[in-house]
């Protein structure tokens, strides 16, 4: 198939060789012979972290020891002008497509998705995927872990699938859509089926180390049955995204590491950049901004808390690289081991700033608006990072982990937000064992590097839709030579109105909004201050010359207004509350405006966002169950998980309404009698006081029409439960109530039916706009 026109995708079906006569006597039969990509193709591993700051990994000077990385630098390339979107679902678009993160729909996330083609969210077939094409050229390809690419309102059972990864070309999947997951109860899909996993946390869970499990299985078994086929792997750990969840061993490890304080961490790590090559000798380490707490101006106790943060956070991302080193070691064990290209991407931008001025350990209370104080924290000192907690370090040490840059994650402006690490392996072709790397790349380069490493064009046409082409190029030059020409000497960046534009070696940049605050928004962009820098003689943007070249501003700016264009940037969109309560598609074409749902047994996993929203109003909730044993036992329903939630379950005989105000509050109905032998209705009935949002209210449990209990609680939550999901027959997940182990599903008997009414929400606008920053405030961590 060497001379095969590879344009057109799938790849035709070659001619008939074979003849056919009046029978099979006179006849010669033929099979086709199946894709098959050009001789020598590479296997393919490409390992992509989240949330990682260009100074946080020991292999670019880092605090953090990352032996696996470290021992893969040695063996290929380190890339230190590597660059990513800023944020997480753009990112990770641009490096599965080839494209600028606007020139596939995915301006920025699904939860701000507008009705604008580059900000909908929904990969357009114009923008196939590296694995749909290197699928119709014959190889077998896998992704692990995260997603976040699926839109929201397509996460559901109701589909479409186009959008999620099989239906983008890729053979098998194993992780989790949205942009992040509890490690110890994750949110799991195999392929597109809901899937849990087969132990407890307390039986040694944790997502990490399973979907390694099931990568490496996938990868032994694809070159067991087909050894000659080459694999394409993606394998995006959720490490190191909140919630930092380390197994206790891993964050014991950096036990008082931290306690110098976030100044002092950072200044050690700027000077072993300077030491080991990693930036240049005449690099400034950029100064400290208002927004940083010192240090030393922080209380005992804060002192003590925020160390612990780290070093929770160290031990999270210390062994995500152990598990990414276990893959690795089973691909070096197969017999072409050195035939295969290992890209470690450390982080999808750069260390986010989420977790606030304190940080937290329930970052989804936190995120609905509730603070939650250093004492609270302390209480939870030994359990951070466990399965109890959903930690997220204090703003500080993002700062101190994107050294020696300015700003952090979403800060699209400045590379404290966009340039992270990158190390290339590639055994029969890079020979610079050890080598730096200083040409200016993007995620966007990768897939079109990868297509020139195996010999495949990129399509002009996939399933019979014309291709928009690649923007990314690629640097497969710089495998042999570090002082190969620059592979791109140009590439805008935008990420919620923060922009900036590179162009041969001068970078002009205006910072908008702020990662901690998106519902700051401005507008005015004609009011931006820009800044210039000439990176080639300033790696760390240290030294603004705008005021010294307003000239050079002027002609990037426009430069950039040429970018934009031509990538489809506009319409720039600063809004926060706003932009997040534009209506969505609903899931399925569902009417976005309904009350009134019916589900049956076995519906389970549905996102909070596709379920019904019982916030902010009264509602019912019936529950039609035939105890048939007369012994019926396990969760009717439940929705939200350990952060915040209800459920309705049979636990000793008895029916109980449970509701989770964020661990603070709980409220425990239970009936007054046992649920009967045979059919029965049960109902909670709960009345909201209204007068707001989050405001309490009375939750009236009936049976068969008879009030068998009653109870109230003062606050309910207002905006999300958190990263868990609906399900009817089982607490799937982290439980919603702390009597019983998940998923306690029901037994004994049978759920017929589950109707649930909502009562109109009659909010004022003021009340409106206070939801809608309630999740924004959620949804500006779920990236």
């Amino acid at each position: 198939m060497s001379d095969i026109d590879r344009s057109h995708l799938p790849l035709p079906r070659p001619p008939f060789t074979g003849k056919i006569g009046k029978t099979y006597q006179e006849s010669e039969s033929q099979w086709p012979e199946l894709p098959k990509p050009p001789k020598g193709a590479p296997n393919v591993v490409l390992i992509l972290l989240d949330d990682v700051g260009f100074g946080q990994a020991s292999t670019f000077g880092g605090p953090v020891p990352t032996p696996v990385l470290d021992k893969l630098a040695g063996t290929g390339l380190r890339y230190t002008r590597f660059h990513t979107t800023a944020i997480c679902g753009p990112s990770r678009a641009a490096l599965i497509t080839g494209r600028n993160h606007h020139n596939c729909g995915t301006g920025f996330l699904s939860e701000w998705a507008t009705g604008f083609p580059s900000y909908n969210n929904m990969i357009p077939q114009s923008t196939s995927t590296v694995g749909r094409i290197l699928k119709e050229n014959g190889y077998a390809t896998s992704w692990f872990g995260k997603n976040h690419n699926t839109p929201d309102w397509e996460s559901s059972v109701a589909g479409p699938f186009d959008r999620w990864p099989t239906g983008m070309g890729f053979d098998y999947f194993y992780g989790f859509i949205a942009g992040e997951t509890h490690q110890y109860y994750p949110v799991l899909f195999e392929n597109t089926v809901a899937v849990e996993p087969d132990k407890s946390p307390e039986e040694g869970y944790h997502f990490q180390t399973d979907m390694t499990d099931r990568a490496i299985n996938w990868i032994r078994y694809s070159k067991s049955v087909a050894p000659d086929k080459p694999y394409f792997c993606y394998f995006a750990p959720g490490a190191a995204h909140a919630p930092h969840h380390a197994p206790a061993e891993w964050r014991d490890k950096f036990k008082g590491q931290f306690d110098q304080g976030w100044e002092k961490v950072r200044e050690e790590t700027y000077q072993r950049q300077l030491a080991a090559g990693i930036i240049p000798p005449d690099t400034e380490l950029t100064a400290k901004p208002d927004w940083v707490q010192d240090w030393d101006s922080l209380s005992a106790d804060e002192k003590k808390l925020f160390a612990r943060f780290m070093e929770n956070f160290a031990g999270y991302l210390s062994f995500a690289d152990h598990e990414c080193g276990r893959l690795i070691d089973a691909v070096q064990g197969l017999p072409d081991a050195d035939n295969t290209i290992i890209i470690y991407i450390v982080g999808d931008n750069g260390a986010s700033s989420e977790g606030g001025m304190t940080g937290t350990v329930n970052e989804v209370m936190n995120l609905n608006g509730i603070p939650s104080s250093i004492e609270d924290n302390l209480a939870a000192y030994d359990e951070i990072g466990g399965p109890d907690t959903e930690p997220h370090y204090p703003l500080g040490w993002a700062w101190c982990g994107n050294a020696p840059f300015q700003w952090v994650k979403q800060v699209a402006s400045h590379f404290g937000g966009s340039r992270n690490p990158m190390v290339i392996s590639w055994p029969d072709k890079i020979k610079d064992k050890g080598g730096m790397r200083p040409q200016f790349c993007h995620l966007i380069d990768i897939v079109p590097t990868l297509l020139d490493a195996a010999g495949i064009p990129a399509p002009d046409y996939v399933n019979g839709v014309e291709q928009k082409p690649m923007d990314g190029v690629s640097i497969q030059s710089t495998f042999a030579s570090a002082d190969a020409h620059a592979v791109r000497e140009r590439q805008y960046f935008e990420v919620f109105s923060n922009r900036a534009i590179y162009d041969k070696g001068w970078i002009a940049c205006a910072q908008h909004t702020f990662p901690w605050r998106q519902d700051f928004a401005p507008g005015h962009w004609e009011n931006d201050t820009w800044e210039l820098y000439n990176i080639d003689e300033d790696f760390s943007e240290a030294k603004n010359l705008a005021a010294k070249h307003p000239e050079k501003v002027e002609e990037l700016k426009r430069i950039f207004d040429e970018e934009a264009e031509k990538y489809n940037v506009y319409p720039l969109d600063d809004r926060g509350a706003g932009r997040l309560a534009e209506p969505k598609p609903s899931p399925g074409g569902a009417d976005p405006n309904r009350t009134e749902f019916t589900y049956f047994e076995g519906a389970a996993r549905l996102p909070e966002t596709a379920s019904p929203n019982t916030k902010n109003r009264s509602h019912s909730i019936k529950v039609a169950v035939d105890n048939d044993s007369g012994k019926a036992e396990g969760v009717l329903l439940a929705a939200g998980g350990g952060s915040a939630g209800y459920a309705i379950y049979i636990l000793d005989g008895k029916p109980v309404y449970h509701y989770n105000f964020f661990e603070k509050v709980r409220l425990n109905v239970v009936s007054s009698k046992p649920l009967p032998k045979g059919k029965s209705t049960l109902e909670v009935a709960f009345a909201y006081d209204g007068g707001g949002l989050g405001k309490g209210g009375e939750a009236v449990l009936l049976l068969n029409g008879e009030e068998v209990g009653r109870g109230r609680i003062e606050q309910t939550v207002a905006g999300r439960f958190g990263i868990d999901t609906f399900g009817v027959g089982a607490d799937s997940g982290s439980p919603v109530s702390d009597a019983y182990k998940p998923p306690f599903a029901f037994k004994g008997g049978k759920i017929e039916r589950v109707d649930i009414k909502l009562a109109a929400r009659n909010l004022s606008q003021s009340e409106e706009d206070e939801l809608h920053e309630r999740y924004l405030a959620f949804a500006q961590h779920i990236e």
